[in-house]
Order: C-alpha cells, then sequence, then structure tokens
C-alpha cells in the first residue's frame, strides 16, 4: 500500500488478511484518527491552560505518525495544520512569557511596597495596630509570586529585619511597662494599706483631706498589672466608703441637732430685738443677759444660717453699748470737760490749717494748698464728730 506526498510515493504498509479496498479503507482510518488527534490537540490549546511544553510533546507525537506514512490521506494538510498549531503554541509561550514577566513586575512592586510599609510600622508605638498590620503584611507577602532567587532573598531579608526591630521595641516597650505597673502596684498596695487603716477615723476634716490626698497619689501611681488593678481599686473605694458613710451618718445627725439649735436661737433673737429700741437701759440689759446665757447653753447652728442669726443679736448687743456710752457721757463730767478740751483743740487747729489754706492759694503754691485742704478735710471731719458727742452732753 502506497500513499502520494510531494516527495512522490511512499510505503505506508501491506495488508494481507482482505481485498484492497479493505486495506485501502482500513489506512484511511488509521488518518481519520490523526485527524481527530490533531483536532483535539488544537482546541484544547485553545480552550485550556495546556502548557507550551506538553503542548508541543503532543504536537511531536502526532508529527512523528504522520512522518511515519503509515496511513493514506493528505498527510500535507496534517503537516499544514501542524505547523500553524506550532505558531499557536509559539505565541502562547511567547504570551506566556509576557505575563510572566509582567506578574514577577508587578510582584517586585507589591513586595517593596510591603517591605516600605513594614520600614515605615518598626517605627510605631501603636503596638497592637502595627503588630496587626504586620502579620497581614506576612500573608500578603505568602500570596504573591516569587522573584529571582537574589530579588526576593533581598526584600525578604529587609522585610523581615523591620518586623524583628518592631518586635524588639515592643519587647522592650513592654517590659519597661510592666516595671512601671509593679512599681504601681507596690505604690497603691500602700496607699490601700492606708485608707484601710483610716477608715474607722472619727477625725473628719483632716481624715476626708487625707483621703482626696491619696486619691490624688492614686491617680498619679499609674495603673498596675490588670490582674492586682481592680481588687486594689476595690479595697481602696471600699475604706472610703466606710469612713464616708460614717461621716455622712453623724453630719446628719449633727444637721438634724443644728436645725433644732437654730430654731431655738432664732427665737431668742427675735426676743432680744423686741428690747428695741432701749428705753429703760438697765432693765434692757438685764434682760439681754438672759437671753445670752440661755443662747451659750444652745448648741451649734448650720454654718450657712450662722451669720445671719449671730448679725441679729450683735446687733442688739451693739444697740446696748451704745446707749450705755452714751448714758456714762451724759454722767461723767470728766468725760464732758475731756470732749470739750477736744472739741476746742480740733477747732483752732482746722482754723489754723484753713489759714495756710488760703496763705498758700495767694502764693501761688496749688500743690502745697491741695495737700493742706486734704488735711483740713481730715480734721473738719474728726471736729464735726467731737461736736455731736458734745452735744449728746447737753452742750
Amino acid at each position: 500500500m502506497y500513499v502520494r506526498t510531494a516527495d512522490g510515493e511512499q510505503v505506508v504498509g501491506s495488508w494481507q488478511a482482505g481485498t484492497p479496498e479493505e486495506a485501502l479503507a482500513y489506512f484511511e482510518r488509521k488518518y481519520e484518527g490523526l485527524v481527530v488527534e490533531i483536532g483535539l490537540l488544537e482546541k484544547r490549546v485553545k480552550t485550556t491552560d495546556l502548557s507550551a511544553k506538553d503542548a508541543q510533546t503532543a504536537i511531536d507525537h502526532i508529527r512523528e505518525q504522520v512522518d511515519a506514512h503509515h496511513v493514506v490521506g493528505d498527510l500535507a494538510a496534517l503537516r499544514i495544520r501542524l505547523d500553524k498549531l506550532v505558531e499557536t503554541v509559539d505565541k502562547r509561550r511567547e504570551e506566556r512569557k509576557q505575563q510572566r514577566a509582567k506578574q514577577s513586575d508587578e510582584a517586585r512592586h507589591s513586595k517593596e511596597a510591603l517591605v516600605v510599609e513594614a520600614e515605615e510600622l518598626a517605627q510605631s508605638d501603636q503596638w497592637r495596630a502595627a503588630g496587626e498590620r504586620l502579620r497581614a503584611l506576612v500573608d500578603t507577602w505568602k500570596g504573591l509570586p516569587r522573584l529571582d532567587r537574589k530579588s526576593d532573598d533581598e526584600l525578604w531579608h529587609r522585610f523581615s529585619h523591620a518586623r524583628s526591630a518592631f518586635s524588639k521595641r515592643r519587647k522592650a516597650h513592654f517590659a519597661q511597662l510592666d516595671a512601671q505597673r509593679e512599681e504601681a502596684r507596690k505604690t497603691k498596695e500602700r496607699l490601700v494599706s492606708e485608707a484601710e487603716s483610716l477608715s474607722g477615723s472619727t477625725d473628719w476634716g483632716p481624715t476626708a483631706a487625707r483621703y482626696r490626698e491619696l486619691m490624688s497619689e492614686w491617680k498619679a501611681a499609674g495603673r498596675a498589672q490588670r490582674e492586682h488593678e481592680d481588687d486594689l481599686w476595690n479595697r481602696f473605694r471600699g475604706a472610703q466608703d466606710i469612713f464616708f458613710a460614717a461621716r455622712s451618718s453623724v453630719f446628719a445627725e449633727r444637721d438634724v441637732e443644728q436645725a433644732e439649735n437654730l430654731k431655738l436661737k432664732e427665737a431668742l433673737a427675735g426676743e432680744a430685738e423686741k428690747l428695741l429700741p432701749i428705753g429703760d437701759l438697765k432693765g434692757a440689759r438685764a434682760a439681754f443677759r438672759s437671753i445670752n446665757e440661755r443662747w451659750e447653753a444652745i448648741g451649734h447652728v448650720p454654718r450657712d444660717a450662722r451669720p445671719r442669726v449671730e448679725g441679729r443679736m450683735q446687733a442688739v448687743e451693739r444697740a446696748l453699748q451704745d446707749a450705755e456710752e452714751s448714758e456714762w457721757r451724759r454722767t461723767n463730767p470728766e468725760a464732758r470737760a475731756r470732749a470739750e478740751g477736744l472739741t476746742g483743740q480740733l477747732q483752732a487747729a482746722v482754723d489754723k490749717l484753713r489759714g495756710q489754706v488760703e496763705q498758700a492759694r495767694i502764693q501761688g503754691n496749688h500743690a502745697k494748698a491741695d495737700k493742706l485742704e486734704r488735711e483740713l478735710e481730715g480734721r473738719q471731719a474728726l471736729l464735726d464728730q467731737a461736736l455731736n458727742g458734745l452735744r449728746e452732753f447737753g452742750g
């Protein structure tokens, strides 16, 4: 059996099992098999991710069968299809090469960006956020394609060094923080001990002031370790609560007592005010003395009410004193003589100063005149007071 080719007739093979027609049909079927095989390979190359290497191996295998001439059909057409398939595979190989180069370039840029970000994060003090971000960067790195060994190793070295630097700084920070928290724990243990020792005190003012100082020291001490902080705070606060609850109870009782005292003193103040205006000085004095003794026997009143109620009593007391002074002046000849002498001296001084003022004005010394006038005003005021006092003696 022969097949015609461009190079002439080629021996296909021999057939001894039947007629020539059967032999031709057999070798034609073998040809059709190659056609189907080439068609399937073309489809795989176009529609699947068959590698160029595997595709070329398949092409070479089919080409060997075509070149062996063990079929009957258009072998030249098969070779043309195989050549086109080789062109397609070569084109695909070049495309994939360019794609790999592009992916490698993108991966390089991505890894360089990861390295730059990791180096920036290595200087961060946001320990939790930066640590989480660095872990995320590692996952991103693992998902990127490898570069050439040298480039990949260099970038990885920088990336790893940044992570190590951050870890070292974070470890040093938390070691220092642990030391600070341990110191805070010791300080707060001391503050708790003092707070608990003061919880039973009844020295209300100084103890309350000390508790405020302890609170300021507590805030300045910083936080202790989490497992100690809450327990220490509960003890510290509990000690304060015991003290202030006891103080509040005592103060509540005192407030009730002082409110009753205030009612009593307001009644006495009203009784004292009925002595005004003073007519019978001796009787008013005795009555006020009795009221004052009862006043002193009553305890404290609320602090905010004290000036008001005490002011009412003091006003009556001043009125009594004024009345006593007036009575003394009216009945004391020596005091009258002293008042007359003082009045005369002041009048002479006023007259003298008035003359000095006029003289200074005439001389044009206005500064001296102004100074003398101020002195004159003071002496005149004293003279007016002395004259009022003298009138009380009936003069």
